[in-house]
């Protein structure tokens, strides 16, 4: 049963006032500027983000600490270091945070016909640079009123605790009270430009890759697995240039300075690479989008969960 507009309003403000009291001990602006000194590492950063004074933040997080009787975080030459009590409060900190982001959801939601509000999507750097641009455009095209976060890290988010609303990932969700689908099984394979192989020829084997300059991770731990299917043992033995960022591999290979590895789907669309040995290694990684299940009603998240669900799922179909 949907519930009067005007009365939804008013449980809505309701609902408002008694964070907002809630949240005077300690003030919200000290938690605040907590949250992103926290995140940052630093005050200036903090005070950058938040839009505010360094000495400002630094005052606050004082005045938090005297409110606590704690020390939040200590000086080190990297920054400022969280304590385990620092620790402790984020998780109620955030929790904080995203009750009021989907409060203030929720009321767009409700006051507008035009689907609106704000989604905050995560995905790897690879499908964040090449694959989701075109269709986000699209998306936004079609939904104009619905803001994307776009948060592109190889490290997984936490949709529980509402890091992210949204993820695209690489292996299959192991979390509880999420909503996964399935997008498809994508083969890295071996790529390497035109002018590489004009230059140093094409290895036939496994063996002739001594000959040649390969291109891939400095210590991503599922290198493991791809190498399980070669004669090599460690990243050494195969790859001269090394480097975790995804995408300065792409950008090395495609450039000319080796053969690495790549998603075929997303390497097969530059007509100035070649598969190398397409017949002889294909290592299956896993593509899927989950959201939390607490966000199935609110319309944005739900409208880009489907939108990316049909559109991945036809761009990794496609040849």
């Amino acid at each position: 049963m949907r519930l009067p507009i005007n009365l939804f309003l008013k449980i809505a403000l309701s609902l408002i006032t008694d964070i907002e009291k809630f949240m005077t001990e300690p003030d919200w602006e000290l938690l605040k500027s907590f949250l992103h000194v926290y995140r940052e590492k630093s005050l200036s950063a903090a005070a950058r983000a938040l839009g505010k004074t360094q000495p400002t933040i630094g005052r606050h997080i004082e005045l938090l600490e005297d409110a606590l009787a704690t020390n939040l975080f200590t000086r080190t030459s990297t920054g400022l270091l969280p304590t385990e009590q620092a620790h402790k409060l984020l998780d109620y900190v955030n929790t904080i945070e995203n009750s009021v982001k989907s409060l203030v959801r929720s009321v767009a939601e409700t006051t507008t016909e035009t689907p609106s509000g704000i989604v905050r999507l995560t995905a790897s750097k690879v499908i964040g640079v090449e694959v989701l641009p075109p269709l986000l455009k699209k998306f936004q095209d079609e939904y104009p009123l619905i803001q994307i976060e776009l948060v592109l890290t190889n490290k997984t988010e936490n949709l529980l605790k509402r890091e992210s609303d949204l993820a695209i990932r690489m292996t299959r969700p192991t979390q509880g009270d999420l909503i996964a689908h399935k997008i498809a099984d994508t083969p890295i394979g071996f790529f390497a430009s035109k002018d590489y192989v004009e230059t140093h020829g094409t290895p036939e084997g496994f063996e002739d890759f001594k000959d040649h300059i390969g291109i891939g991770p400095d210590k991503a731990p599922h290198i493991t697995a791809l190498l399980a299917k070669t004669p090599f043992k460690s990243q050494t033995d195969l790859f001269s240039i090394r480097t975790d960022d995804e995408i300065a591999q792409h950008q090395l290979i495609r450039n000319g300075a080796g053969i690495g590895g790549m998603q075929v789907a997303i390497a097969e669309r530059d007509p100035n690479l070649v598969h190398i040995l397409s017949d002889q290694f294909h290592f299956p990684m896993e593509v899927w989008i989950a959201m939390h299940h607490s966000l199935r009603s609110s319309k944005p998240v739900h409208l880009l969960f489907s939108f990316l669900k049909t559109e991945l799922g036809d761009y990794f179909k496609a040849p």
